[in-house]
């Protein structure tokens, strides 16, 4: 096989990075910029759109030059984003018209109480979501209501509000395109028709044409800007699905990013689900599509970082290492509902709750329990998913930052009784989008990608305690319907 790379743009909640994969996949150069939160009011999270575009492109040249690849000699583009996240912009100029609306986002959780008691059936069955503001529509609804230049060029019909890659597609090639991962997280979705809701899009008031294309989610689209072709666009979570390889029906794969996120590849037909989330994995060029469940924990690396950086409970991640390195043994409990809980509570008005506290009570117990807290919320997940699924969590793939920690993944695979593998090289998300790339190029089929052979690291299950697990499931309870 010829040499090639592809080139990828992870555009992130923290950070937007940039990877240039050879073709076995592993990392040949990576560029990061960090992305500044902004937080305008308790519970409301935004981001700066051009911030966003400025990273993407300088994470791009700073990875070619990193790399010293030639621009020739890369074949391909893939982009992964973080998902709900909502902008609207000017079609005639790209102009951003208001802030990012981030994932995290919780202004619209009394909104989405009513349509919860209106319409939450009906936007579950055609959508798969329930009903919450981490999803895109509310979100688009609120710019079209209180924003107003997006009322004004929703008027002069020169409106686009869509999701960061339908953003950034915009920019790179001169339309906004969403693929099918993308647009199943908008709430406005059929998931099963594979294209936009008409009653949907009247119910929050949007215009069809306000909206991007959809596309599968590998496929060559167009030459971008930067010369070479963009062939996979993905959510971040579906992309680190395929980036695990979990082509299979009932494999389950958990990252552990900004948030904590399951998802369980449940093969071609439209999972139904109570508390967890239906969703679209991916779909390539003509093939059918394929199904996933998911949930989400909306905190898992912020839960470290406010550890840090808002308690000051340890300075480095040295301390974190040495204090994890004493054990998980403790009577404190700590729910990370820092903004709400997600799946299957899915409740925005929970907050973030340590209880158990007494005189002896140290740093060092608050830091363990919160990782605790952390697990716990995952075990819950994958708890859910064998109960609605009626499929058996085999074993366990891991990624993202926090699962580089060996105490914080032992502590999973001893919570969850199974086997835990997590790759050596933990940029699944990036390499899904790679892998898609190629596929969507045609350089590669899936069992092309199946025989690729990588090193991993495998934790087997010691015994736990099983009545902390339940003891922090009452500690759940006590953080829910907190803000009224």
């Amino acid at each position: 096989m010829k040499d090639y790379y592809i080139l990828v743009v992870d555009q992130g909640t923290t950070s937007t990075r940039a990877f240039i994969f050879n073709k076995y996949f592993s990392i040949v150069a990576m560029a990061r910029r960090k992305i500044e939160p902004v937080y305008p009011h308790e519970g409301w999270v935004e981001q700066d759109p051009v911030e966003i575009l400025r990273a993407v492109d300088d994470t791009v040249d700073e990875v070619i030059k990193e790399s010293g690849i030639e621009k020739n000699r890369i074949v391909a583009m893939g982009l992964t984003n973080q998902r709900e996240t909502t902008i609207a912009w000017r079609r005639s100029t790209g102009e951003p018209l208001y802030h990012a609306i981030v994932w995290q986002c919780r202004r619209t959780a009394q909104r989405c109480a009513e349509l919860r008691e209106q319409v939450g059936e009906v936007i579950k069955c055609t959508t798969g979501l329930t009903v919450d503001p981490y999803f895109s529509a509310t979100k688009m609804e609120w710019l079209l209501d209180n924003v107003e230049t997006v009322k004004q060029a929703a008027k002069e019909d020169d409106l686009i509000v869509g999701t960061v890659d339908a953003f950034v597609t915009f920019h790179l090639l001169g339309k906004a395109f969403t693929d099918v991962s993308n647009a199943s997280r908008t709430m406005v979705f059929d998931i099963e028709k594979l294209q936009w809701s008409d009653d949907l899009l009247e119910l929050f008031g949007i215009k069809r044409d306000s909206m991007a294309e959809v596309v599968p989610t590998s496929e060559k689209l167009g030459i971008t800007r930067y010369g070479f072709p963009l062939a996979s666009i993905v959510g971040d979570q579906q992309g680190a699905l395929f980036g695990q390889r979990c082509f299979e029906k009932g494999d389950v794969k958990c990252t552990y990013g900004t948030g904590a996120f399951a998802l369980m590849n449940t093969g071609g037909s439209k999972p139904r689900t109570s508390s967890l989330l239906s969703t679209v994995a991916w779909k390539i060029k003509d093939k059918p599509v394929v199904y996933a469940v998911e949930g989400s924990v909306f905190n898992c690396g912020t839960v470290i970082d406010w550890l840090r950086n808002n308690l000051g409970l340890f300075e480095s991640f040295e301390e974190l290492e040495a204090m994890l390195d004493m054990g998980f043994d403790g009577s404190v409990f700590f729910v990370p509902a820092l903004t709400g809980l997600g799946a299957p509570h899915w409740d925005p008005s929970a907050r973030g709750l340590f209880i158990g506290l007494n005189r002896s009570t140290r740093r060092r117990d608050l830091v363990v329990s919160a990782v605790k807290g952390v697990i716990y919320s995952v075990q819950e997940l994958f708890e859910t998913m064998e109960k609605e699924t009626g499929l058996k969590l085999r074993n366990l793939k891991v990624d993202g930052g926090v699962a580089l920690n060996d105490h914080i993944m032992q502590l999973q695979a001893d919570i969850t009784g199974g086997t835990v593998v997590r790759p050596r090289m933990v940029e699944s998300t990036a390499k899904g989008a790679a892998m898609l790339a190629a596929v969507g190029m045609e350089l590669l089929s899936l069992e092309d990608l199946q025989s690729i052979k990588e090193e991993t690291d495998v934790f087997e299950p010691k015994e736990a305690d099983p009545s902390d697990y339940a003891k922090w499931k009452e500690a759940v309870k006590r953080s829910k319907n907190w803000i009224g």
